[in-house]
C-alpha cells in the first residue's frame, strides 16, 4: 500500500491551511472550480463536495477515517469527483448547502457533505460519516457505492430532487409588511428570557456557545427599555463563561463552546471572532456596571491575541486547533502532580484549591483549570492573607504555567487573515482602546486596518482572505459590513476623519454591487462574483452578526454622522426586506433588530467644535451609548458642542458643566 505521503494532489497548489491539509491524501481532489464540474461532466460522474476548515476536530477524524484510507479513496477516485472547499474562504458555497443538509436532515454542521450533480445542483447531504457503518449510521465504505448506483440507474430521480431543492433554496416570500412590527424586538426578548439559564448564563443547555450577538442585543434592550433583568441575563452569563473553563485561566482567551451546562469543559479550539465580539460584550457591560473584572477580561483578551493571533505585519489569524498531538484539548490541561512540579508544594497546592486541579481530575483524569466552584473569600479565610496577596501569588503561579505550557507542541495555527473576521476585532479593540483609554488597544486596532489596506485591497477591489503573499477571493457581504463597522469604530476612538471617508466608498461600493434594488437589503456575493447554484440573501444571525443586520447597523451611523439621509432611507429597506424571518424567528435576526432598536431609541449626534475636548470625548467614549455617534472639528478655537437629535438641533453650548449635564 502506498504511503499517503508519496505524491501530492491538486490541492498542493492552494493556500487555504484546510486544503494543504489534505494534500497528500490519495483521494484525487479538485479544489472548488470549472475543472472539477467539467470533469464530471465528461465522465458522467456525481461530484463529492467535502467541506471543512482547519481547525475542525470532527474533520480531522474524518481525514484519519477516510480520506487518508486507501479503500475509501479508490471509491471515490473511481466513482466520484471529489471537491473540497475550505468554509473559511468560501462561505456563499458553505452557506448554500449547509441550508440543504438541514433540509435534507433537519441538522447542520461540519464536516459537511453533499452530492452533486455536475450542474451543482444537490441531490445527497450529511455531516460527519465514519468510515464503516455503525451504530444506525451509515459508513463510508456503504453509502458510496450506494449513491453512485442511484447516480447511475436512476437519473430522473436525481435530476428531480436537484430540482426540487434548488426551487426551495430560491424561494424567499417577499414581505406583506412594510416594515418590521415594534412588538417583534419585544418577542425576541421574551424567546431570550424563555431561554436562560439562571443557574449557569448563557441560553438553552448543552452544548452551551457564548453567543455574543444575543448578549450584545440584551444590553441594548436595557438600554432603551431600562429593564434590569435584561442587564442581569448578560452578567449571569459573562460571569458563568469568567469562572468556566471556556476562559482559559492560564494563557487567557476564549474557546468556541462549552459540551455542558457549567461552561467548565470547551470544545478547545479558539476562533477569531468570538474573541472579538465578547471583547465587545465585556467591554460594553464593563461601561454600564464598571465591574473591574470585566476590565481585566478586556485587557488579559487582548494580550492573549498580541501573544498567539496577531502577524508580524500586524492582521489577526483566523483560529487556533482544538487538537494537538492527535488529541483534543492536550495543549491546555493539568495533573495535579504536574502543577506541585512546577510550583511547588506550597504555592501548588494553593493554586490547585483556587482552580480546582485534583488528583482524580476534571476532564478525563486530568485538569482545567475553573473558578465555577471555588470563590476568593474561602481561601482569604484558609490562608489568613489579603486579597491583594491571593491575587498576587496566583498570578506569578499563572505565568510559570503559562511558560511551561509554551514549551509543549503547540495547536495547528489557521494563520490566513479573514476581513470579515479582522473587521469584527478591529471594532470591538477600537471600542476598548476608547473606553479604557488605552493608546495599545487603538494601535493595535490601526495596525490591523493597515494590514487590510496594504494586503487585503489590490486596485480598489477588496478580497475576502490574505494568506501567504497572496489576496483572493471577491470580498462577501460580511467583509463589507465589518469592515465598515471597524472603520466606523475607529473615526468615533479616534475622530479621524480619513476613516469615514474610506467607509463612505465602501458602502457605495455595497449598494453598487450587493443591493437587491428591487426589493431591498444585500446579496451575500458581488454581482462580479463566481455564479453559484442560487444567490443568498439573508438576515439570519450565525456565530457573527449577519451581514445585512450589520450593515443596517452602521450605515444608519455612517447616515447620522455624514448627515446623508439618502443612507438612512435605504436602511429601512434592508428592515422591510427582511420582516417575515423577523416576524417569523424574531431572536434569529437579533444584529438586525439591534439596528431596528436604534430607530426606536433617542439617538444623539453630538457635534464637538474646538480644544480642548478631552475630557468631553473621554466622557462620551467611556459611557454606555450605543446609538449616539460623535464628530470632532478642531478649527474654531473656543470649545462649543452641539447636541441634535430626532432631526432637531439644539443650541450650541459652550459651558464644560453644562456640557457635561446635558450628555449626562
Amino acid at each position: 500500500m502506498p504511503t499517503n505521503k508519496s505524491k501530492p494532489n491538486r490541492l498542493i497548489e492552494e493556500k487555504s491551511p484546510y486544503l494543504l491539509q489534505h494534500a497528500y491524501n490519495p483521494v484525487n481532489w479538485y479544489p472548488w472550480g470549472k475543472d472539477a464540474f467539467e470533469k464530471a461532466k465528461q465522465e458522467n460522474k456525481p461530484v463529492f463536495v467535502s467541506i471543512g476548515y482547519s481547525t475542525c476536530h470532527w474533520c480531522h477524524v474524518m481525514e484519519r477515517e477516510s480520506f487518508e484510507d486507501q479503500e475509501v479513496a479508490e471509491l471515490l477516485n473511481k466513482h466520484f469527483i471529489s471537491i473540497k472547499v475550505d468554509r473559511e474562504e468560501r462561505p456563499d458555497i458553505d452557506s448554500i448547502y449547509m441550508n440543504v443538509c438541514q433540509m435534507l436532515t433537519g441538522q447542520g454542521g461540519w464536516p459537511l457533505h453533499v452530492f452533486l450533480t455536475a450542474e451543482q445542483k444537490p441531490f445527497h447531504a450529511g455531516t460527519y460519516f465514519p468510515k464503516e457503518s455503525e451504530y444506525g449510521q451509515q459508513g463510508m465504505l456503504d453509502l458510496l457505492p450506494q449513491i453512485y448506483n442511484i447516480y447511475k440507474n436512476e437519473q430522473s430521480q436525481i435530476v428531480e430532487i436537484g430540482e426540487q431543492l434548488t426551487f426551495a433554496l430560491n424561494e424567499s416570500p417577499q414581505s406583506k409588511e412594510s416594515s418590521i412590527p415594534p412588538n417583534t424586538i419585544d418577542q425576541a426578548y421574551q424567546h431570550l428570557t424563555g431561554n436562560f439559564d439562571t443557574q449557569y448564563g448563557g441560553f438553552g443547555t448543552a452544548p452551551k456557545f457564548p453567543s455574543p450577538t444575543q448578549l450584545l442585543f440584551l444590553l441594548r434592550y436595557y438600554y432603551v427599555n431600562k429593564d434590569e433583568n435584561a442587564l442581569n441575563m448578560v452578567e449571569v452569563t459573562l460571569d458563568g463563561i469568567a469562572r468556566g473553563g471556556i476562559y482559559d485561566h492560564i494563557g487567557y482567551g476564549f474557546a468556541r463552546y462549552s459540551t455542558d451546562e457549567l461552561w467548565l469543559v470547551p470544545h478547545f479550539e479558539k476562533m477569531l471572532y468570538d474573541q472579538a465580539l465578547l471583547l465587545l460584550a465585556y467591554t460594553e457591560t464593563y461601561q454600564i456596571t464598571e465591574v473591574p473584572q470585566y476590565k481585566e477580561i478586556v485587557y488579559n483578551t487582548v494580550e492573549f491575541i498580541e501573544r498567539e493571533m496577531t502577524h508580524p505585519d500586524g492582521g489577526f489569524y483566523s483560529a487556533i486547533d482544538a487538537d494537538s498531538e492527535g488529541t483534543e484539548g492536550t495543549y491546555y490541561i493539568w495533573s495535579l502532580t504536574e502543577v506541585l512540579e512546577i510550583l511547588g508544594e506550597e504555592e501548588g497546592t494553593l493554586f490547585a484549591k483556587a482552580y480546582d486541579i485534583t488528583e482524580e481530575g476534571n476532564f478525563e483524569g486530568k485538569n482545567i483549570p475553573n473558578l465555577i466552584y471555588v470563590d476568593a473569600k474561602s481561601l482569604v479565610e484558609e490562608y489568613d492573607i489579603s486579597l491583594d496577596e491571593l491575587e498576587d501569588r496566583l498570578e506569578v503561579s499563572r505565568k510559570l504555567l503559562l511558560k511551561k505550557r509554551q514549551t509543549r507542541v503547540y495547536p495547528h495555527l489557521d494563520d490566513k487573515i479573514l476581513t470579515s473576521w479582522n473587521g469584527l476585532l478591529i471594532a470591538a479593540l477600537a471600542k476598548a482602546g476608547a473606553t479604557f483609554a488605552e493608546p495599545r488597544f487603538i494601535d493595535l486596532a490601526d495596525k490591523g486596518l493597515q494590514f487590510i489596506d496594504q494586503h487585503l485591497i489590490k486596485e480598489n477591489v477588496l478580497f475576502a482572505r490574505y494568506r501567504d503573499g497572496e489576496a483572493k477571493h471577491n470580498a462577501y457581504l460580511d467583509d463589507y459590513s465589518n469592515f465598515i463597522w471597524a472603520l466606523i469604530e475607529f473615526h468615533q476612538a479616534t475622530g479621524d476623519e480619513e476613516y469615514i471617508v474610506k467607509a463612505k466608498k465602501l458602502a457605495t461600493t455595497l449598494y453598487s454591487h450587493f443591493e437587491d434594488k428591487e426589493n431591498g437589503a444585500f446579496y451575500f456575493t458581488n454581482k462580479e462574483a463566481e455564479k453559484l447554484l442560487i444567490r443568498e440573501k439573508s438576515a439570519l444571525d450565525n456565530a457573527t452578526p449577519s451581514g445585512n443586520g450589520t450593515a443596517a447597523m452602521q450605515l444608519w451611523r455612517l447616515g447620522k454622522i455624514t448627515e446623508d439621509m439618502e443612507l438612512l432611507n435605504k436602511v429601512e429597506r434592508i428592515f422591510s426586506a427582511f420582516t417575515d424571518d423577523a416576524t417569523q424567528y424574531p431572536s434569529a435576526v437579533l444584529s438586525t433588530l439591534n439596528a431596528q432598536l436604534a430607530y426606536m431609541g433617542k439617538a444623539r449626534e453630538i457635534k464637538i467644535n474646538g480644544d480642548p475636548a478631552v475630557e468631553i470625548l473621554n466622557y462620551i467614549q467611556k459611557t454606555y451609548r450605543p446609538y449616539d455617534v460623535w464628530t470632532h472639528k478642531k478649527e474654531d478655537t473656543s470649545l462649543s458642542v452641539q447636541i441634535c437629535q430626532n432631526n432637531v438641533c439644539h443650541s450650541p453650548l459652550t459651558d464644560l458643566e453644562q456640557i457635561m449635564l446635558e450628555l449626562s
